[in-house]
């Protein structure tokens, strides 16, 4: 006669093991900063120091650009480069400022394949959209050219927007917008070279025209800096019938006070 074990062991085992994995993980792979490197008591924490760094992008803010105000010019105001420069996207939402540790995060997950990071950083990203990924049908990525993703193995757009559908609940959609235009590296260009460098890059992905007619999409990007990537790709998502879209980033580089 066979016994079958009972729940609560199966239970006590499952967390046994659990346990031992952690512990294991933490042997060969222990906890440090994402920032210095430094050991820290729990994976994802930041040492006191590279905490210090970072800078939250919080109100007040540039309605439409995101952009940090040094005082509070009342709601709904501004910034003097959204009204001489409207963007093509309807709103840019960022989590912090492209310096110190927030920079060493992105350059860790882009280049040295940090994929771990990505739902610290997404998490941060979702507390600063506030409520546009809530409002949301679906979350989709800046794409790479299949040349650059072949070399590089992953797209750490596609990671941060990953698990901010994963956290929010909301569709993603990382096959309905494709970059055909193979472009050359972004950093160093100037704004005009950016420009020209991913114009009429991205196109809708045939029989992904339903994931954007009509719908409130979020484009998500790693870092914004002149915006000329996240232009061109909004540019395609509205001339396939996107009623809104929303760029969300994890930094916004600014060169000096607004």
């Amino acid at each position: 006669m066979s016994i079958e074990p009972s729940p609560s062991a199966l239970r006590f085992v499952a967390s046994f093991a659990a346990g031992w994995t952690r512990w294991l993980s933490d042997l060969v792979y222990p906890p440090v900063c994402p920032g210095c490197g430094v050991r820290t008591g729990a994976h994802g924490g930041f040492c006191p120091s590279c905490w210090r760094e970072i800078r939250f992008i919080e109100r007040p803010y540039c309605e439409m650009l995101g952009l940090p105000f040094s005082y509070d010019p009342g709601p709904g105001m501004l910034s003097a480069q959204a009204i001489a420069n409207p963007p093509v996207f309807d709103r840019l939402r960022s989590a912090a400022i492209f310096e110190g540790a927030a920079r060493d995060l992105v350059h860790s997950l882009k280049y040295r394949d940090r994929t771990d990071l990505a739902p610290m950083m997404a998490g941060w990203m979702l507390r600063a959209a506030e409520t546009h990924v809530a409002n949301a049908d679906g979350i989709l990525p800046v794409p790479l050219h299949r040349s650059r993703f072949t070399r590089r193995k992953f797209n750490q757009a596609a990671e941060l927007g990953r698990h901010l559908a994963q956290t929010s609940g909301k569709p993603f959609l990382p096959s309905t917008l494709v970059r055909i235009k193979r472009t050359s590296r972004q950093v160093g260009l100037s704004a005009r070279a950016r420009e020209e460098n991913v114009r009429a890059a991205f196109v809708i992905a045939p029989g992904h025209e339903a994931d954007v007619f009509g719908k409130r999409l979020v484009l998500v990007d790693d870092v914004y800096t002149t915006g000329a990537t996240v232009s061109s790709a909004t540019r395609a998502l509205k001339k396939a019938g996107a009623a809104e879209v929303t760029v969300l980033t994890f930094a916004m580089a600014v060169s000096g006070p607004i």
